[in-house]
């Protein structure tokens, strides 16, 4: 169907009947022909487009062989239609104004055929929201600076410049309960930093809790360590909640913290729950025989640590032993720092057992354990049949060269031992453990072994004889004896007092000490009566020269 307006006439090749009701609906229909747009609008039923419903609202499009329609009806919008046919356009307008108007405009092909279709600017919906975007501060740097302003503290110019590395190492900064608020409240956004060293700040109970709210909310930190920060009894709950719900904290250091025994509930909790904690380091605190039996089970138990640090408590007796068996028990811990506490024999005699039933422990150190002779006849009894010990440290104990002999002889039992490093500093060892020790060396030509060195007692220090230097002086000088007593014999008595002779000596020049002027008198002396004569003299030279004793020994 062919559609044109020509002043106000309108030229159709068919029926339009079908297509215009009268009513008080106005039809505007647009027909675009060699380059020229005509326009006719007409009055048709208010509401109602070939039998549609007034309030009901239909939109379809047609794509394939270059036909296009799309059709809108509404309640009082009207309706619109277009077809696009053959490159012929089509557009009819529904006006519900109800009026009877005919509008005819010109419109040249440049105004339609040079507006790029593609071109999203042109467009205004209401689909597009105009929100700014705020930038996500992954740092929290802005967190920092305010809340360095809030609790009146100095920014710590080392952390604003290194908040986004990986390794964060604040140790010894000194930034007290406040400064650890501040830099606790912007890691709980911060994203880049994965491992956090806050040791030796004085963080208090005040900043161990701010550290402890941090750590529930960051979920990109793995590694902590919070050392020698004096937080007391009041943060181990917190601290204990953390490790036993955290996903992502792996190694938890909490050394020199002043824990005690009222604490070890709240780790002993931590160790037997905690599902990804590898790394515990409690030592350098105040853990007791009490703590020991607490910790003990939960040693037992745990299946993700593979290292523990309890050296430098006060575990002992009871607690020594059950801390034990929960190595015995254990099937997951490599490596087990044990030192500086006081095991003692019977704490050796549980850690000797350990040993023997153990089959994943690679690394014990029970240095400094008040372990005796006896104790370590009692661990070689482990280390006979252990087949995964790979590094054995029991220096500064009291066993003597004794127990270093009874743990290298258990070695030498066991053709499975494959020790690698055995450390028995500061205990002296004698020629009989040297011996055997070779032989542990040609089983296992890699093993490095620490001692304290040779057992061997100094002896008495050995010096010259003072009637050899006295002689020599005479011998030097062309003397004879007479000439030499002379110089003391003031009076031509031919007898001296003691203090004469030791006066003469020193005036003289003869090296001698006081200690060798007194064994030189008392050999002249011989009748006690405190002087020496001549006679004396000649007699005691002619003694010292017929005996082959020429050194004396040093007792001072």
């Amino acid at each position: 169907m062919d559609i044109r307006v020509i002043g106000d006439e309108v030229e159709s090749d068919g029926d339009m009947g079908s297509t215009y009701h009268s009513g008080d609906h106005d039809t505007t229909q647009t027909v675009m022909e060699n380059g020229n747009i005509s326009h006719k609008t007409s009055n048709v039923m208010s509401g109602q487009r070939r039998g549609m419903s007034g309030v009901a609202f239909n939109k379809s499009r047609q794509h394939g062989q270059g036909n296009y329609s799309d059709n809108k009806e509404g309640h009082s919008h009207g309706v619109y239609d277009r077809m696009h046919e053959d490159g012929d356009i089509f557009m009819t307008q529904d006006n519900d104004q109800g009026s009877d108007n005919r509008t005819q405009s010109r419109v040249s092909d440049i105004d339609i055929f040079t507006v790029d279709i593609n071109d999203d600017t042109g467009w205004d919906t209401d689909l597009e929201a105009e929100e700014s975007k705020e930038i996500y501060d992954s740092s929290g740097r802005a967190t920092y600076v305010e809340a360095c302003k809030r609790l009146g503290v100095v920014p710590a110019s080392y952390y604003v410049k290194h908040m986004n590395d990986t390794f964060l190492e604040l140790k010894h900064h000194g930034l007290g309960p406040q400064g650890t608020k501040a830099v606790a409240l912007s890691l709980v956004s911060n994203t880049a930093v994965l491992k956090l060293d806050l040791s030796d700040n004085w963080l208090g109970q005040y900043g161990g809790h701010a550290v402890c709210d941090m750590l529930k909310e960051n979920c990109y930190l793995t590694e902590v360590n919070l050392s020698d920060n004096k937080l007391g009894t009041t943060c181990a709950e917190e601290l204990s909640e953390i490790m036993i719900h955290s996903n992502t904290l792996t190694h938890m250091t909490l050394s020199g913290n002043e824990f005690d025994d009222k604490t070890a509930a709240y780790f002993a909790d931590a160790i037997l729950q905690t599902q990804k904690i590898e790394l515990l380091d409690l030592s350098h605190n105040q853990f007791g025989e009490t703590a020991g039996l607490l910790l003990g089970p939960a040693i037992s138990e745990n299946s993700s640590i593979k290292v523990l640090d309890l050296s430098w408590n006060c575990i002992r007796r009871k607690g020594a032993m059950a801390v034990a068996v929960g190595i015995k028990n254990n099937i997951f811990m490599k490596k087990i720092n044990l030192s500086w506490n006081g095991f003692g024999s019977e704490g050796a005699l549980a850690l000797g057992d350990a040993l023997r039933n153990n089959s994943v422990l690679e690394e014990l150190d029970i240095s400094n354990n008040r372990i005796s002779t006896e104790g370590a006849v009692l661990l070689g009894k482990g280390l006979g049949v252990n087949e995964t010990l790979k590094v054995f440290k029991v220096g500064q104990n009291p066993m003597q060269s004794a127990g270093c002999y009874a743990i290298s002889a258990a070695i030498l039992k066991n053709p499975n031992c494959i020790l690698q490093d055995l450390d028995f500093s500061d205990i002296l060892v004698n020629d009989d453990f040297r011996t055997l020790f070779e032989q542990v060396k040609e089983m296992l030509p890699d093993l490095k072994m620490v001692d304290g060195g040779d057992d061997v007692r100094p002896k008495p220090k050995v010096k010259v004889h003072p009637w050899v230097k006295l002689l020599a002086y005479i011998e030097e000088n062309q003397l004879k004896l007479i000439d030499f007593f002379s110089k003391f014999d003031k009076d031509n008595s031919m007898s001296v007092t003691r203090e004469e002779f030791a006066q003469g000596i020193q005036e003289s020049g003869i090296n001698m000490d006081r200690y060798e002027v007194e064994i030189l008198l008392n050999e002249l002396d011989r009748d006690g009566d405190g002087e020496i004569n001549y006679s004396e003299m000649v007699v005691g030279r002619s003694d010292f020269a017929a005996s082959d004793n020429k050194t004396i020994k040093d007792y001072s």
